[in-house]
């Protein structure tokens, strides 16, 4: 478990483990890190690098595509105790029990709106992974994108004024791409040969972090040697700043620190 100064470049390891863990989450309060791993979800303490397993109530097969409201209050999670069954659930940041938001499935959750009201997730429909919005409090779900190709990892910006997520529907390896919360004003963000995965907006509104993959990774499997990289919030050439052993797991879902001066990431031991 790692920690990146985004202006000075200096990385921590705050975390060493034998098990597998993933997909860190930012605390807003700044404090700690959300993370899962066996299924379950835990906080790791950055003062001390305590760890507190959070109760979640009947949910015990959870991935790793979860987050922490803008007001540090409420998680939403994903629970996939079978292939294709993953269902998105809130509950309270101490922990308790799950209340569910999506009413069909497989659901993935990825980002919360800046004013907490909405959810982002990709979701397979009619075959296909598409970008969908959903209330919090649950509802109808919208769907942002359609046609061929996989879309995945959206995430709002800091603004709520944009959806970033991955898709290759244009015929090409996965780019960055970012659409109006409304599906409207669809935008190509990267075109470049790196297969490129999870977009991730900045809390200071200045940038962008994103997964690299090499051009010919299939999906976005775990145990690679991948990238990470920082572009212009409004597109332009992005610097890599991280490259590493890792993939699945990394960056799955936010992991700004709450100022946007560092982030956190996963990386994994080489065999």
């Amino acid at each position: 478990m790692v920690l990146h100064d985004v202006a000075t470049g200096v990385e921590q390891v705050i975390h060493e483990t034998p098990d597998l863990i993933e997909a860190p989450n930012w605390s807003p309060c700044g404090t700690f890190l959300v993370l899962n791993g066996g299924g379950r979800l835990f906080g790791l303490t950055l003062a001390d690098g305590a760890i507190h397993w959070i109760d979640t109530g009947p949910l015990s097969a959870l991935n790793n595509d979860h987050g922490i409201s803008p007001d540090g209050k409420t998680l939403a999670v994903s629970e996939s105790p079978a292939r294709g069954t993953s269902c998105i659930y809130t509950l309270p940041i101490t922990g308790g029990t799950p209340t569910k938001v999506t009413p069909l499935v497989p659901s993935y959750f990825h980002g919360w709106s800046p004013d907490g009201t909405t959810l982002t997730y990709t979701a397979q429909r009619d075959g296909l992974f598409q970008i969908f919005t959903i209330p919090a409090k649950g509802g109808n779900e919208t769907q942002l994108t359609s046609g061929p190709g996989h879309k995945d990892g959206p995430d709002y910006s800091a603004d709520g004024q944009w959806i970033w997520f991955n898709s290759d529907h244009h015929g090409a390896t996965p780019d960055i791409w970012r659409i109006r919360p409304d599906g409207s004003d669809l935008q190509q963000m990267t075109d470049d040969a790196p297969v490129n995965w999870f977009p991730h907006p900045s809390p200071d509104g200045r940038r962008v972090l994103y997964l690299a993959y090499p051009e010919d990774v299939e999906g976005h499997p775990r145990g690679q040697d991948v990238a990470l990289k920082l572009m212009p919030k409004d597109g332009g050439a992005a610097c890599t700043v991280a490259e590493f052993h890792g993939g699945q797991g990394s960056i799955n879902v936010p992991n700004w620190s709450p100022d946007g001066a560092a982030f956190a990431y996963v990386r994994y031991a080489r065999p």
